[in-house]
């Protein structure tokens, strides 16, 4: 049962993106919010099949943290693919940060950038990313939308702390903006390298931000020590 469960949620979770993608196409020549709302729809349509197909229900704590008419940005752990859509829910048109490929897909690299994604050229230097970090405060001014990372830099198993990256602090230290952490455990669900899926509530926590001013390192740290410490009391 847990297999059956497994694919025929795998097959809807991937069949949904395609289609709102598909539905999304004619927003590309309308105003950026018309296409960003296609990412929230999408968000709330992969909560729903959560919890109609595994029985796993999706939980936001701490939103009051989100504060309205206020600039933040939000580090959040990466434990599953399923957080990078979900928390479209809650947050308010996140801004995310991709590689430099992904733009090149036709039509969804076309989508990728009416959103206001942000692209980089990883493990390598170039004129563009000299200039990442003002193009990342330049977004967020812009918009007035939160920016979205990961700053483990790649998804991880629950319970692994993998070193966050050192790329958080410099993006902490260039925007000037509190930032949010954000602990979870999907990973209980959908684990890093797996097919099946389990049935395990989902927790999705937004902790106290983190105030603007502390060294980069020191930052680095607090975030790393509230995050996976949240993480620990999550079941």
């Amino acid at each position: 049962m847990q297999f059956i469960r497994s694919l025929l949620f795998t097959i809807l979770f991937y069949l949904t993106i395609i289609l709102v993608f598909i539905i999304a196409m004619p927003a590309l020549v309308l105003p950026n919010k018309a296409t960003l709302i296609c990412g929230k729809i999408l968000a709330h349509i992969i909560i729903f099949l959560l919890r109609f197909i595994l029985g796993v229900k999706v939980t936001f704590s701490g939103i009051e943290n989100l504060k309205k008419n206020e600039r933040y940005f939000v580090a959040s752990a990466h434990q599953s693919l399923l957080e990078t859509f979900i928390l479209q829910a809650p947050l308010q048109y996140p801004i995310f940060i991709l590689k430099k490929e992904l733009l090149k897909i036709p039509l969804f690299g076309w989508y990728l950038k009416k959103i206001g994604s942000i692209d980089i050229v990883r493990d390598t230097t170039t004129k563009d990313n000299l200039n990442f970090f003002e193009k990342i405060k330049s977004n967020i001014q812009i918009s007035k939308r939160p920016l979205l990372i990961f700053p483990q830099g790649t998804r991880v198993k629950f319970g692994e702390r993998l070193p966050f990256k050192k790329g958080a602090g410099r993006i902490y230290e260039a925007l000037n903006l509190p930032c949010v952490p954000v602990a979870l455990n999907t990973g209980k669900v959908w684990p890093k390298n797996s097919f099946l899926k389990h049935n395990h509530d989902i927790e999705i926590s937004f902790l106290e931000p983190i105030e603007p001013g502390k060294d980069k390192n020191v930052f680095i740290n607090d975030l790393e020590t509230k995050i996976y410490s949240s993480i620990d009391k999550l079941n």
